[in-house]
């Protein structure tokens, strides 16, 4: 690979990094909003499922995300 295909592949990396925390963060406010009563009211328990997801995708995702290229670009070269 040559220089500029390795930066842009580090650019799309980081770029989809950034765009999987933005969701967590969305899912996150969406489900405190449902909690607090502000959507769907009387919805509490799918406010709390949102929160933990987002919780685990900002988290845990980008983690799983890494260790997938890590692996990907071991067995390409």
């Amino acid at each position: 690979m040559t220089r500029e295909e390795i930066e842009k592949q580090a650019f799309q990396r980081f770029m989809m990094l950034n765009v999987i925390r933005f969701v967590a963060v969305f899912l996150v406010m969406f489900g405190l909003m449902i909690i607090t009563g502000r959507l769907l009211i009387g919805m509490e328990f799918l406010g709390y499922i949102f929160v933990i997801m987002g919780m685990f995708e900002f988290f845990a995702l980008p983690i799983i995300v890494k260790k997938m290229w890590k692996k990907h670009d071991a067995n390409k070269g």
